[in-house]
């Protein structure tokens, strides 16, 4: 039982998903909680979202291209963000605040440059991350 085929191993990526995406988490919980609400603090929590998101899809496919999971990722956000027009996520903020986190509250269109730079920054260094590991480095 001591032979644990490379399958059935965590996979690097899988852990450094994790592990960035718990402390994504907590930074954004922070950055929401203890910083004031300001233009700075929303690209950043803008930012951190899209890296949440970006991490939890490399989690659950952790073998998939970057540029797969990074596509998953800006559609998510962006469909996000869209969804925010139809007024739902407010409605769903108000009633239950904790929904904010998640489906935000109101669209700002600056919200899909920030998703987008930072889903592009995230494939281009998961993707050299990717081939460092295949070439052993």
């Amino acid at each position: 039982m001591a032979d644990v085929t490379e399958r059935s191993r965590p996979s690097v990526r899988r852990i450094g998903s994790l592990v960035a995406l718990l402390t994504v988490v907590v930074a954004g919980l922070a950055v929401h909680v203890l910083l004031p609400d300001t233009a700075a603090t929303d690209i950043a929590g803008d930012a951190l979202y899209a890296v949440a998101v970006y991490a939890f899809v490399a989690l659950i496919i952790p073998r998939r291209h970057p540029l797969l999971v990074g596509a998953i990722g800006l559609v998510w956000c962006a469909g996000i963000e869209l969804f925010q027009l139809t007024g739902i996520p407010l409605a769903a903020g108000n009633a239950f605040p904790p929904a904010m986190l998640v489906l935000g509250t109101v669209f700002d269109p600056r919200d899909l440059v920030v998703y987008a730079t930072a889903i592009l920054v995230l494939t281009i260094a998961d993707t050299a991350l990717s081939w460092g590991r295949a070439k052993g480095t």
